[in-house]
């Protein structure tokens, strides 16, 4: 076998050899066609999927990891009790993760990426819909799904019994045949759960640049007004204008904590119920709400959310000359959380001397272990005991400080005390004054939560489930049907089937289609006293 090039092909490969083909050299991409390939890359179904996954493995450790978010006293204790990871986790945002710089670099990027991937795919979609269904191929018999016979009806009788047995599906006449196609609708659900996947990213960005959470301690018997020097901890969003926040205040009246006293669950909590009183503008009626773990009170578009529950010892205490300088419950957070064992700070700044700071820990249920130390065995109240470190010098309140620490660096301690029991008093050395246990009140940890996108977003989830569905049971299918008249004067019958999805409900499916359509061949045709009747049962292929 002789190979013939021709003149102009070998001049061109001589052109290449020598390096000159009129200039027009291979090139590379260039900075349009990196910009372009990356744009591809990046609203690629492919990539939507592994930023998504990123995007949930970014989450897990706000999951396990205290957040400040939610609880600064929680991260403040973390930090207490692994001093030497904790930094380095802060490094990473690891305490801030879903205010992080790389969560929002994911989170930006996943928005970018469906949306360059499913407008266009929902165009395509568009298009799809309004055109034709596809013409009939050449051989049918090369489908997944066909099947022939014949019979004695003429080839618009075929064609007219094949429109009525394909009723559910679009139907086009191309010569002596009819393409058919159905489920569309699964597309369709395909482009309204991307959609709505993106809806939820748009809901969920603007509750956090519109809305607000903040975080706050109430003690029984304590208020709080919503405004900004209200808060322990506060986080606005980008445009959230914090000088009018919605004019609501609230008091907690009392609190209550049930726990289960025996078997295994013994020292789990039951339930959590405060009472609250509310009005939502100054000028409005009081207002009375249970808010329970759950339950949130829901006030001018504000939640309010329970987060925990704490004890805070009440103390008095006296300066040397035996006046009262300091009567108040000071809260103290947990050491362990199984049996409510808490620590604490007492500050005492305005002694008319030096001032006074103390250490302590509270034990709702105190009672000695095996080794003869004393411990809290429950988290309910039932044995309440302090022991406290006393500290006389400078509190250092000049400089920034967490209200949970002290400062004892230029501080010198004036000893431990005694366990003392409700009404128990310590007299510190050297007549510095005292302190006194005077009883507890419970505290409770709460969440003010400003969402606006909380529907939006409910209602985006709703559709993402509702797009899934019809992506799982709505089955795309094509069938064709032909009809020509064969030399022996018969009509032979093509039937051909394409599902876009092999199930093996499209088999059986395709088959009843063919039955029913011989079937009704059988039948007497309009008017026609003669009887159509197939040569024998049709005769089936599937690959």
């Amino acid at each position: 076998m002789s190979t013939i090039k021709t003149e102009t092909e070998n001049a061109g490969k001589a052109d290449v050899a020598d390096g000159k083909n009129d200039g027009h050299q291979p090139r590379g991409l260039g900075p349009v066609g990196w910009l372009r390939w990356a744009w591809r890359v990046l609203t690629s179904m492919r990539t939507a999927l592994i930023l998504l996954f990123l995007l949930a493995v970014g989450a897990i450790p706000g999951s396990f990891l205290p957040q400040n978010v939610v609880s600064v006293a929680e991260v403040q204790t973390y930090f207490e009790e692994n001093p030497e990871l904790a930094p380095w986790l802060d490094r990473f945002y690891l305490f801030d993760v879903f205010s992080s710089p790389w969560y929002a670099a994911i989170y930006l990027l996943l928005f970018v990426s469906l949306a360059g991937c499913v407008f266009p795919r929902a165009m395509a979609h568009a298009r799809a819909v309004r055109s034709r269904p596809v013409r009939t191929p050449r051989n049918l018999g090369r489908m997944p799904y066909a099947a022939r016979f014949t019979t004695d009806a003429d080839p618009e009788t075929v064609l007219e019994r094949a429109r009525g047995v394909l009723g559910r599906y679009r139907i086009e006449r191309y010569g002596d045949s009819l393409s058919t196609e159905t489920g569309y609708l699964r597309e369709a659900g395909n482009v309204l759960f991307h959609l709505a996947l993106l809806g939820l990213l748009l809901a969920l960005a603007a509750g956090s640049f519109f809305g607000y959470r903040g975080n706050q301690l109430l003690v029984e018997g304590q208020g709080f007004a919503n405004t900004l020097t209200s808060y322990d901890a506060f986080y606005p969003g980008h445009w959230t204008d914090t000088g009018d926040l919605e004019p609501f205040s609230l008091h907690l009246e009392d609190f209550e904590a049930e726990f289960i006293e025996e078997g295994e669950l013994r020292g789990q909590a039951e339930s959590y119920v405060a009472d609250l009183t509310y009005r939502e503008t100054p000028q409005s009626e009081e207002e009375r709400h249970q808010l329970e773990v759950n339950h949130p009170l829901s006030v001018n578009g504000v939640q309010v959310y329970l987060l925990g529950h704490g004890y805070a010892p009440e103390f008095e205490v006296r300066n040397a000359d035996g006046e009262v300088v300091f009567e108040q419950a000071v809260p103290f957070l947990f050491r362990e959380t199984a049996t409510y064992t808490s620590d604490g700070v007492v500050k005492v700044p305005d002694t008319g001397g030096e001032q006074l700071g103390f250490v302590g820990v509270f034990l709702p249920t105190a009672a000695e272990n095996a080794e003869g130390e004393l411990v809290s065995t429950f988290p309910g109240v039932q044995n309440p005991r302090v022991t406290l470190e006393g500290y006389q010098g400078d509190l250092g309140l000049i400089d920034p400080q967490s209200v949970y620490q002290l400062k004892t660096s230029d501080m010198e301690k004036l000893g431990s005390s005694p366990v003392m029991e409700i009404g128990d008093t310590w007299e510190l050395p050297d007549g510095a004054g005292s302190i006194t246990f005077s009883g507890y009140k419970d505290y409770i940890s709460i969440q003010i939560n400003r969402d606006g996108a909380r529907l939006p977003a409910l209602a985006a989830a709703s559709l993402i489930v509702v797009g899934l569905i019809i992506t799982l049971f709505v089955r795309p299918r094509r069938v064709w049907v032909r009809a020509t008249r064969g030399e022996d004067g018969r009509t032979r019958v093509e039937l051909a089937g394409l599902g876009k999805t092999e199930v093996a409900g499209n088999n059986v499916e395709f088959h009843e289609l063919t039955t029913e359509l011989a079937r009704r061949l059988q039948s007497k045709s309009d008017g026609n006293p003669r009887s159509s009747t197939p040569s024998g049962p049709p005769e089936l292929t599937a690959t």
